[in-house]
């Protein structure tokens, strides 16, 4: 039987203006082409009708006015758009019944306007791109950025004056594009962001429709409502959260933890602890109220992992300076730290500090850090052992992780792969009798993808990547896990 494939919605526009409102509605019109839609050239044929705005002049105003007037009394379905679109209390006085209002340049806002009005029909034989769009990861993981830019100004970044200031998405469209990639086989949500704690400051965390229920543009609102999807087999998503700063309101996640909405995760980037660093490194320097709150994090949800990442040789550290920093990371306990040596980036105002710290002190701080983070690595890995964890199938292999156990350990952090072949492991492959079965790696909830550890497992046949499994841990290292499914 011959397939009869669908009609895609059709979208009217009507484009007023300079040659910049012109460039913006080629730009809708190339997003909205993109996703399924076509063209009409008239009301008439359209499901819903942009009216792109311009507001420079009172009669460009009136001009917009009674464009969008035309489309109502034509079409009915309008949704506006362009610089009068800033003025929406007066587009609504006149005009109660539009869809969505929006303001210039903020093509995602009238993308979903129009995905609301009139929703594409997805078909495999017509789109280009897959409905969860194109990705560059594993189909089993998926990274989520929520935000844009940030409004920090530390002085050893130069991020703001690449990509400015924190630029918000609206959560129903984080939440829309969340929904499909988990229809389309994600089973791991990575929220990134420059930083996810601020996300929403920027738009007065503006509450969205999201299923019937309003969602605030909020980190705590956010994650949430990504918790409680589910995925076709009616099983709930990782949602792992990244870029996290210890503001207040992170609080208000460890609820969520304890809930299973969330994994039990914070990558938080501290940077460092001595107060005199951060206060040079304009960061906030409330390191003691931070080893408080861990406690309580911890109290709430035992099993809650903590990565960060810290700058060692910032201009101006001294011997007193690393101590203090090390004698932090003693108290907090880390899950997951990884270590950078300060290095001048052009633009930044770091680089103008006196006191600059000399290469081979950086080297030698560098790896007393490793050393005592892989140790505390290590101590809290072995304690796993013979409990049974939640592991997320990353790859799938005819000869086992164990084969290469003892053949010296890769510590992983943020900095890449380092070399810890000091470490003298207590490995000796325990299960060599099992090199011929098939062996598969994955991670636990206290695993990111590439920049912590994994879960090496054996006996691991019939598994596929993807697949949730229970493990029972038999052994471990200095940064990974060794079991077999439970």
């Amino acid at each position: 039987m011959a397939t009869k494939l669908p009609t895609p919605p059709r979208v009217g526009m009507v484009s007023l203006g300079c040659p910049k409102a012109l460039v913006d509605s080629e730009r809708i019109l190339t997003k909205l082409r993109a996703s399924g839609y076509d063209m009409s050239p008239d009301y008439a044929g359209a499901d819903v009708v942009l009216v792109n705005t311009c507001g420079f002049l009172d009669s460009a105003k009136e001009e917009s006015l009674e464009a969008i007037g035309e489309a109502i009394a034509e079409n009915g379905r309008v949704v506006v758009t362009g610089c009068m679109g800033k003025e929406a209390d007066v587009i609504r006085a006149r005009f109660p019944d539009v869809l969505a209002i929006t303001g210039p340049q903020q093509y995602e806002d009238v993308v979903a306007a129009v995905l609301e009005a009139a929703p594409p029909v997805a078909n495999a034989y017509l789109d280009l791109v897959p409905e969860q769009g194109l990705k560059l990861t594993p189909r089993h993981y998926s990274y989520l950025k929520i935000s844009e830019g940030c409004n920090h100004r530390c002085s050893f970044c130069i991020i703001p004056s690449i990509r400015g200031d924190l630029a918000s998405r609206r959560p129903d469209a984080i939440l829309r594009e969340a929904e499909k990639l988990v229809a389309a086989g994600t089973r791991e949500l990575l929220v990134i962001s420059q930083d996810t704690s601020a996300y929403g400051v920027d738009i007065r965390h503006q509450p969205r429709e999201w299923k019937g229920a309003e969602v605030r543009a909020h980190m705590t609102d956010l994650a949430g409502a990504l918790g409680s999807l589910k995925t076709p087999e009616g099983d709930t998503p990782w949602v792992r959260l990244h870029y996290v700063y210890p503001y207040p309101h992170v609080d208000q996640i460890i609820p969520l933890m304890a809930e299973g909405l969330v994994l039990p995760y914070l990558d938080i980037p501290f940077q460092h602890a001595s107060p005199k660093v951060l206060k040079a490194m304009r960061r906030p320097a409330n390191e003691a109220k931070v080893l408080e709150r861990l406690k309580n994090w911890r109290a709430q949800v035992p099993d809650i992992a903590v990565r960060s990442s810290f700058v060692v040789g910032f201009p101006g550290e001294t011997e007193e300076d690393f101590q203090y920093l090390l004698s932090w990371l003693e108290e907090a306990q880390l899950d997951r730290v990884g270590a950078f040596r300060f290095e001048p980036v052009e633009g930044a105002a770091a680089n103008d500090l006196p006191d600059p710290v000399p290469e081979e002190v950086k080297e030698e701080r560098f790896r007393r850090v490793m050393d005592l983070t892989a140790r505390i690595s290590a101590e809290k890995l072995a304690a796993k052992v013979g409990t049974t964890i939640d592991v997320l199938i990353d790859t799938v292999d005819a000869v086992p992780p164990y084969a290469q156990y003892g053949e010296g350990n890769h510590a992983k952090h943020g900095g890449g792969v380092i070399e810890t072949s000091h470490f003298d492991g207590h490995l000796d492959a325990p299960h060599s009798s099992h090199h011929h079965d098939v062996g598969a790696t994955g991670r636990s909830k206290a695993d990111a993808p590439e920049i912590d550890g994994e879960v090496h497992l054996r006996d691991a046949a019939g598994l596929k990547p993807g697949d949730f499994v229970k493990v029972l841990v038999e052994d471990s290292d200095v940064h990974d896990l060794y079991g077999v499914p439970a």
